[in-house]
């Protein structure tokens, strides 16, 4: 059985109690966009050019199936903390997984 040394608990629990700190996560991809949409005379055609939006595209899987859904800036501020919740967790989730792999590398020798 892979033995974690001290440093290693002390890791862990650092990452899972920044885990636990996490508060409502959004699941998906956030993709902020402005647009030009080439009519003349338009304010994006100017010179410098003032392109359309933010807009604010959220695509996620579900059931297998990619959905977006376009978010108003008053959506956004109600649930742009949770898109970040999300972000933070998986960085969280993948420094675990890390310290995990290196554990087992070690205990069985996998160093390649």
């Amino acid at each position: 059985m892979a033995r974690p040394n001290a440093r290693d608990d002390e890791r862990r629990s650092k990452i899972t109690d920044r885990i636990g700190e996490i508060g409502f996560a959004l699941p998906g991809t956030l993709i902020v966009r402005r647009t030009s949409c080439k009519k003349e005379g338009c304010r994006c055609m100017a010179d410098p050019p003032q392109l359309h939006g933010p807009y604010f595209q959220w695509t996620r899987k579900v059931n297998g199936k990619t959905v977006t859904r376009l978010l108003t800036q008053e959506q956004m501020d109600r649930y742009g903390q949770w898109f970040d919740n999300a972000k933070r967790a998986r960085t969280l989730l993948s420094d675990l997984e890390d310290l995990s792999l290196r554990i087992a590398e070690r205990a069985e020798g996998w160093g390649d």
